[in-house]
Protein backbone atom coordinates (compact mmCIF):
# COMPACT_ATOMS: atom_id res chain seq x y z
CA UNK A 1 0.00 0.00 0.00
CA UNK A 2 0.96 3.55 -0.46
CA UNK A 3 1.82 5.87 1.69
CA UNK A 4 1.87 9.48 1.58
CA UNK A 5 3.44 11.94 4.05
CA UNK A 6 4.38 15.49 4.15
CA UNK A 7 8.04 16.58 4.43
CA UNK A 8 8.81 17.75 7.70
CA UNK A 9 11.84 18.39 10.32
CA UNK A 10 10.61 15.14 11.68
CA UNK A 11 11.12 13.42 8.59
CA UNK A 12 14.33 15.06 6.97
CA UNK A 13 16.29 12.53 6.61
CA UNK A 14 13.93 10.32 4.57
CA UNK A 15 13.59 13.27 2.48
CA UNK A 16 17.24 14.52 2.02
CA UNK A 17 17.69 10.55 1.08
CA UNK A 18 15.08 10.62 -1.64
CA UNK A 19 15.86 13.74 -2.74
CA UNK A 20 19.44 13.02 -3.34
CA UNK A 21 18.38 9.48 -5.06
CA UNK A 22 15.98 11.35 -7.51
CA UNK A 23 18.75 13.70 -8.57
CA UNK A 24 20.73 10.74 -9.53
CA UNK A 25 17.98 8.82 -11.22
CA UNK A 26 17.03 11.52 -13.26
CA UNK A 27 19.57 14.43 -13.57
CA UNK A 28 17.82 15.79 -16.69
CA UNK A 29 14.69 16.13 -14.77
CA UNK A 30 15.26 18.88 -12.48
CA UNK A 31 16.61 22.47 -11.98
CA UNK A 32 19.06 21.33 -9.57
CA UNK A 33 22.17 18.62 -9.73
CA UNK A 34 23.17 15.99 -7.40
CA UNK A 35 26.55 17.36 -7.09
CA UNK A 36 24.95 20.82 -5.98
CA UNK A 37 22.64 19.97 -3.61
CA UNK A 38 24.62 16.67 -1.77
CA UNK A 39 26.83 19.68 -1.10
CA UNK A 40 23.94 21.31 0.90
CA UNK A 41 24.76 22.49 4.43
CA UNK A 42 22.51 21.41 7.60
CA UNK A 43 20.95 24.56 7.12
CA UNK A 44 20.79 24.43 3.77
CA UNK A 45 18.64 21.29 3.70
CA UNK A 46 16.25 22.97 7.20
CA UNK A 47 15.67 25.50 4.60
CA UNK A 48 14.44 23.55 2.05
CA UNK A 49 12.34 22.07 4.35
CA UNK A 50 10.49 24.87 5.75
CA UNK A 51 10.02 26.09 2.28
CA UNK A 52 8.27 23.05 1.78
CA UNK A 53 6.27 22.89 5.18
CA UNK A 54 4.92 26.19 5.17
CA UNK A 55 1.98 28.73 4.19
CA UNK A 56 3.73 28.74 0.64
CA UNK A 57 4.54 25.23 -0.23
CA UNK A 58 4.64 21.83 0.55
CA UNK A 59 6.12 18.40 -0.18
CA UNK A 60 5.49 15.01 -0.05
CA UNK A 61 7.16 11.82 0.37
CA UNK A 62 5.54 8.33 -0.84
CA UNK A 63 6.46 5.01 0.26
CA UNK A 64 5.10 1.54 -0.20
CA UNK A 65 5.79 -0.98 2.32
CA UNK A 66 8.13 1.23 4.35
CA UNK A 67 10.36 1.66 1.51
CA UNK A 68 10.76 5.77 0.18
CA UNK A 69 9.75 5.37 -3.53
CA UNK A 70 8.60 9.02 -4.63
CA UNK A 71 8.45 12.87 -3.97
CA UNK A 72 6.79 15.79 -4.96
CA UNK A 73 6.09 19.38 -3.99
CA UNK A 74 4.45 22.62 -4.70
CA UNK A 75 4.94 26.42 -4.22
CA UNK A 76 2.54 29.09 -4.19
CA UNK A 77 2.95 31.75 -7.24
CA UNK A 78 5.00 34.62 -5.62
CA UNK A 79 2.86 36.71 -8.50
CA UNK A 80 -0.51 35.03 -8.50
CA UNK A 81 -1.51 33.68 -5.43
CA UNK A 82 -4.11 31.79 -7.86
CA UNK A 83 -1.71 29.57 -8.98
CA UNK A 84 1.00 27.06 -7.52
CA UNK A 85 3.76 25.12 -9.27
CA UNK A 86 4.16 21.57 -8.78
CA UNK A 87 7.78 20.70 -8.48
CA UNK A 88 10.70 17.71 -7.81
CA UNK A 89 7.96 14.83 -9.31
CA UNK A 90 10.11 11.67 -9.17
CA UNK A 91 8.53 8.15 -8.76
CA UNK A 92 11.62 5.29 -8.04
CA UNK A 93 11.66 3.18 -11.47
CA UNK A 94 10.81 0.48 -10.00
CA UNK A 95 7.42 2.01 -8.77
CA UNK A 96 6.45 3.48 -11.71
CA UNK A 97 2.98 2.80 -13.61
CA UNK A 98 1.89 1.53 -9.77
CA UNK A 99 -0.02 4.48 -8.79
CA UNK A 100 2.72 6.44 -6.65
CA UNK A 101 2.73 9.32 -8.97
CA UNK A 102 -0.86 10.01 -9.11
CA UNK A 103 -0.98 9.68 -5.11
CA UNK A 104 1.91 12.47 -5.44
CA UNK A 105 -0.31 14.72 -7.31
CA UNK A 106 -3.33 14.24 -5.18
CA UNK A 107 -1.93 15.44 -2.59
CA UNK A 108 -0.27 17.94 -4.06
CA UNK A 109 -3.60 18.71 -5.46
CA UNK A 110 -5.68 18.40 -2.38
CA UNK A 111 -3.09 21.14 -0.97
CA UNK A 112 -3.74 23.35 -3.92
CA UNK A 113 -7.35 23.15 -3.38
CA UNK A 114 -7.40 23.46 0.23
CA UNK A 115 -5.91 27.05 -0.30
CA UNK A 116 -8.07 28.12 -3.09
CA UNK A 117 -5.92 27.65 -6.03
CA UNK A 118 -7.24 27.71 -9.07
CA UNK A 119 -4.05 26.44 -11.35
CA UNK A 120 -1.29 24.24 -11.30
CA UNK A 121 1.41 24.67 -13.12
CA UNK A 122 4.66 22.52 -13.78
CA UNK A 123 7.86 22.52 -16.14
CA UNK A 124 8.92 19.11 -17.70
CA UNK A 125 12.30 18.61 -20.22
CA UNK A 126 11.85 18.27 -23.07
CA UNK A 127 13.48 14.21 -23.60
CA UNK A 128 11.31 13.33 -20.88
CA UNK A 129 8.06 12.16 -22.49
CA UNK A 130 6.80 9.28 -20.71
CA UNK A 131 6.31 12.12 -17.67
CA UNK A 132 4.70 14.08 -20.70
CA UNK A 133 2.61 11.73 -21.12
CA UNK A 134 1.79 10.71 -17.30
CA UNK A 135 0.70 14.93 -16.84
CA UNK A 136 -1.47 14.78 -19.75
CA UNK A 137 -3.24 11.27 -18.13
CA UNK A 138 -3.40 13.51 -14.94
CA UNK A 139 -5.21 16.58 -17.06
CA UNK A 140 -3.01 18.67 -17.11
CA UNK A 141 -1.95 20.27 -21.01
CA UNK A 142 1.05 22.37 -22.78
CA UNK A 143 0.50 25.97 -22.54
CA UNK A 144 3.00 26.59 -25.56
CA UNK A 145 5.46 27.93 -23.31
CA UNK A 146 8.96 27.11 -23.32
CA UNK A 147 12.15 27.99 -21.26
CA UNK A 148 15.86 26.80 -21.92
CA UNK A 149 16.55 23.83 -18.73
CA UNK A 150 19.13 25.69 -16.83
CA UNK A 151 21.87 22.47 -16.62
CA UNK A 152 22.00 21.95 -20.13
CA UNK A 153 22.40 23.53 -23.57
CA UNK A 154 20.86 21.17 -25.77
CA UNK A 155 17.70 20.74 -23.61
CA UNK A 156 14.15 22.45 -23.13
CA UNK A 157 11.53 22.74 -20.74
CA UNK A 158 7.77 22.62 -21.50
CA UNK A 159 5.22 24.01 -19.33
CA UNK A 160 2.11 22.66 -18.81
CA UNK A 161 -0.99 23.67 -16.58
CA UNK A 162 -4.30 21.93 -15.37
CA UNK A 163 -7.46 23.96 -14.00
CA UNK A 164 -8.43 22.65 -10.74
CA UNK A 165 -11.18 23.99 -7.85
Amino acid sequence: MIHIERVSPANASTFIAVRLRCLQDSPTSFSSTYARESAFTDADWSQRIANWNGERGVGYVAAEDGVPCGLAGALLDAEDPAKAQLVSMWVAPGHRRAGVGNALVDAVQAWAQARGIRTLRLMVTSPNQSAIAFYMRLGFSMTGRTAPYPNDDALFEYEMTKAIG
